[in-house]
Parts: C-alpha cells; sequence; structure tokens
C-alpha cells in the first residue's frame, strides 16, 4: 500500500492504474514506473488524432533577463487549458526550453535528436523525456496535449 501511495504522489494517476502496473511489474516499484510510462505512451498514441482546439501561450524570462521563452500548448478543451496542472506543465516546460536551449521540437531542422525538445531529458527530472512527461499528462487529463510552437531569445 505504501508503494502505491508513493507512486500515486509521484504520478497522480489512480490506484487502480498503479495497483494494476505493480501487479505486472510483480510488486516492484521501478518496474511499475516502467510499466506506467508504457501505459501512458499508449494513451498519447490514442488521442494523437484528437483536434487541439483551447491552450495557452506561456512565458518564461530567466533572473538575469538575458532569455526568454514563448510556448505554445495546446489541449482539447478550455477546461483542461484553465487547469493549474497544465498551466504547471506549460510553466516548466517553458523552463526547460530556457535552460536546455532545443532547436527543434521533433529534429525538424536535422540538427539531431540532442537538440529536440520532445527527445531531450527534462531537466527537473533527467528519468524522464520532455515526450514523457506530456505523455505522463495525456494519461492524467484524458485529453490530447501537443507543444505547437516556441521560440527562445538569447541576448
Amino acid at each position: 500500500m505504501d508503494i502505491i501511495k508513493e507512486l500515486r504522489e509521484e504520478t497522480g494517476l489512480s490506484f487502480a492504474q498503479i495497483k494494476k502496473a505493480l501487479d505486472e511489474a510483480g510488486g516492484d516499484k521501478e518496474k511499475a514506473r516502467v510499466v506506467l510510462s508504457q501505459y501512458s505512451q499508449a494513451q498519447a498514441e490514442k488521442k494523437a488524432d484528437r483536434e487541439l482546439a483551447a491552450g495557452l501561450i506561456d512565458s518564461y524570462i530567466h533572473g538575469n533577463g538575458t532569455t526568454g521563452v514563448l510556448l505554445h500548448l495546446a489541449c482539447e478543451t478550455d477546461f483542461v487549458a484553465k487547469n493549474d496542472e497544465f498551466k504547471t506543465l506549460a510553466h516548466e516546460i517553458s523552463m526547460h526550453i530556457c535552460a536546455m536551449a532545443p532547436t527543434s521540437i521533433n529534429n525538424e531542422d536535422n540538427e539531431g535528436e540532442e537538440t529536440a525538445l520532445m527527445k531531450q531529458a527534462f531537466i527537473k527530472d533527467p528519468n524522464m523525456t520532455i515526450e514523457q512527461k506530456i505523455n505522463a499528462f495525456i494519461q492524467k487529463s484524458g485529453e490530447n496535449t501537443k507543444i505547437i510552437a516556441f521560440t527562445r531569445y538569447s541576448i
């Protein structure tokens, strides 16, 4: 029960999803995290074709005022777009972009996956990529969520 509570606090997922992942992983917490990540990826793939009719623009200016980011993060409904967790996700991705200086979302510029935002290890949790972070949010919210565009300014 303690492992379920810990994973619930970390992921925000339902007890049923976590219990199912733990059962599948034979009670191993780390293996359950992998299983939950696989569930998130599957959920994201199912929802990928849904229309993105809402979202928000987030901005982040680094403390020294020489680097800033604008991010367009989209979702399906205003209900999710106005949710504090969605706003936090957008802001954390903006801070990541400021720190890690990606050049594209999915390597559209052919500069390599190390500069592709979705493939970068999330700065606050290097065990998770930005893509996995978004997929986890999709699983939790039940809505398709996607980075539409970002711009990073630096002096």
